[in-house]
């Protein structure tokens, strides 16, 4: 009898001792100051929630998550070489404390994610631990999303004006336009002629029906100021529009910082009518089209009714009935929209939100135009200054 024991205790042994994952397919839970220890891959094909304690990521080697049915942690410690891999979601109802190594969710399936419900938050978050593809965040109105590339920890804050199911972020250090992660392609020479040029360096996806602002910043690694005669006051968030698959100014309520280091908080939008969010800039000046017409330049509005510089005179574009005139604020809003302009604008708003106040008219400051001159396929941009 002894014998037999002996013989099965071995062989139950070495199947433990053998096995590359733990593998769920019953009832598991972690109670109160209890401590579950991950150092292999795991597999979760049955209810695994209602947890209390602490589910830790430990090891030198990579682990992966799988399975039909996403766990749900109470507690969650990441502390391990290489990457915790997704390919199962995991939901967080408290802490995620980041140590060491990032959680990796697949760049090219949004399903898939390191999701944080109405009470989970995160610490510890760095270059050296984040999330390396895509983060959610449950019924939430405000949330930093502590994303990033395999270098570099690259967050994003979203700000609704409502809750959300879920909304989801992730960063790609990648050029838009060719993305190695992605078989979708956001090429940034097809963008609304209002934007002048669109970063190749960086890009965030987020996804949240709710209207939102985002949060985005940059730094020397973004190298904005390879682009040529940039001003930090020209930098605005654009974004990949669904419908028009093109570039559309998302606009820039704030910013702060310099060319080589910054963040901008962007115009209210819905986030999930865009496939992308990047960096971009208000057009500069077409210098050729500056020398073939030398009076086309800055101007100076004074609308206050004494026969001087109360209308917005444009000389040159008479010599193109078929023009079209649009004047930004700095932030990227546009204010003012005419096509076969013939001297109208006076200071008044006629589109956007500031249209609402057309009696009281745009405060005083520096706007930018944007001429299109139909007939003779031309384009230039100048500065206005308003003054009250």
């Amino acid at each position: 009898m002894k014998n037999w024991s002996f013989i099965a205790f071995l062989f139950w042994a070495s199947i433990i001792c053998g096995q590359t994952a733990m593998h769920n397919t019953g009832s598991i839970r972690i109670h109160t100051n209890g401590n579950l220890g991950f150092h292999t891959n795991f597999i979760n094909d049955s209810p695994f929630d209602n947890n209390e304690g602490l589910a830790g990521f430990y090891g030198n080697e990579n682990i992966e998550v799988l399975g039909s049915i996403p766990p749900s942690f109470s507690d969650v410690e990441i502390f391990v070489l290489n990457n915790v891999s997704l390919e199962n979601s995991i939901d967080i109802n408290n802490n995620t404390n980041f140590i060491s190594g990032n959680v990796q969710s697949p760049h090219d399936d949004q399903t898939i994610n390191l999701n944080f419900t109405d009470t989970g938050f995160f610490t510890g978050e760095s270059d050296i631990s984040k999330i390396t593809g895509f983060a959610g965040a449950k019924n939430r109105t405000l949330f930093s999303f502590p994303v990033g590339d395999e270098d570099m920890l690259r967050p994003l804050l979203l700000e609704s004006e409502e809750q959300t199911s879920l909304a989801i972020c992730a960063y790609f250090f990648e050029n838009p336009s060719v993305p190695i992660s992605l078989s979708q392609t956001f090429d940034t020479t097809q963008k609304a002629r209002d934007i002048g040029t669109i970063t190749d360096k960086e890009f965030w996806i987020a996804q949240n029906d709710a209207i939102s602002t985002i949060t985005i910043s940059w730094n020397e690694r973004s190298d904005l100021e390879s682009i040529s005669n940039i001003d930090i006051d020209e930098i605005i968030v654009v974004g990949w529009s669904k419908q028009s698959n093109q570039w559309e100014i998302i606009g820039s309520d704030a910013f702060s910082g310099d060319i080589n280091q910054g963040f901008v908080t962007s115009l209210p939008f819905v986030p999930s009518d865009f496939a992308a969010i990047t960096f971009g800039t208000i057009p500069l000046p077409m210098d050729t089209f500056a020398v073939n017409n030398p009076t086309l330049g800055n101007y100076f509005l004074s609308p206050n009714g004494d026969g001087t510089n109360d209308f917005l005179v444009i000389e040159g574009m008479s010599e193109s009935p078929n023009n079209s005139l649009r004047i930004f604020n700095r932030f990227g809003q546009k204010v003012f929209e005419k096509n076969n302009y013939v001297d109208e604008f006076t200071g008044l708003s006629n589109t956007g939100s500031f249209y609402l106040s057309q009696d009281i008219g745009l405060p005083e400051g520096v706007y930018y135009y944007l001429v299109v001159l139909d007939d003779l396929e031309l384009e230039y941009q100048g500065i206005l200054f308003l003054d009250r």
